[in-house]
Formats: C-alpha cells, structure tokens, sequence
C-alpha cells in the first residue's frame, strides 16, 4: 500500500513540476517576441509597445506607442487569464490589433512566458523570486 501512495504522490508532484512556470525558459520563448517587444530597463516601444509591467496595465496605455483603437478601446487590464486568452490568438481576443503574431499555442510556452514578464515592474526593474514565491526587487 505504502508504494501505491508513493508512486501516485511521484507521479502527481511530477505533473505539478511539469506545469510550473519558468521564467528562464519564458526567456527563451520571449525570443520570437523580441522582433516587436522590448523589456528591461532600456526597453523601448518598437514595431510593439514595450512590455515592462504588463500586468495590472490597460490596454492601449503605453505613452508613445501609436495603439489601434480596437487596442485603445478593448477595455482590457491585463491579467494572466486574459493574456493567456490573447497570446493564443491575439486577432480572436482583439479583433483589429495591428498585432500580426499568429499566437502561442502552447501552454507551458505561455506558462513560462508569463512568468519571465511578471519579473518587469513598469521601470523595467527585475525583481528576484525569493523562496515561497515572494518578490524581491534588487534594492531589498
């Protein structure tokens, strides 16, 4: 019996590994993102707005970047859920988006890329996961 729960508990912390978000890897798929998108301290908008602070941001805000009004007009405050939503599909969840990204449609890519953005505050500062999932910025 005792194996039995061994190997469900195994196999079940496995799949919870699995699902993890990484921001390193969320790096590495930010790759084919970084044709349009900036993030960091020097980050710029480019062909895309720049991307620092994404989350908790409107849609359509970023000073300087010449939005589309389905952009500007969405009403969207971006959150996990709705950028998940929209990097599947960016013209199904804003139609009129002069975004031309096809869309991520895996769900670890999209994981891991929400986890390496969520580490830009606004300034483009990084902060440091610490242990428990806490935020540290560079400066604690």
């Amino acid at each position: 019996m005792r194996i039995f729960v061994f190997a469900i508990a195994a196999g079940f912390l496995s799949t919870v590994s699995a699902s993890a978000q990484d921001a390193a890897a969320g790096e590495k798929v930010f790759a084919q993102c970084k044709a349009c998108h900036q993030v960091g301290e020097t980050a710029k908008n480019a062909v895309g707005p720049l991307l620092n602070g994404l989350f908790g941001r409107k849609s359509g805000t970023i000073e300087g970047f010449n939005y589309s009004p389905a952009n500007k007009n969405s009403g969207i405050t971006w959150d996990e859920a709705t950028f998940r939503e929209y990097i599947k599909d960016p013209k199904a969840k804003i139609p009129g988006t002069k975004m031309i990204f096809t869309g991520l449609k895996n769900p670890q890519q999209i994981d891991d890329i929400i986890a390496y953005l969520k580490q830009f505050d606004s300034s483009g500062k990084k902060a440091e996961v610490a242990s428990g999932g806490a935020k540290l910025t560079k400066a604690q």
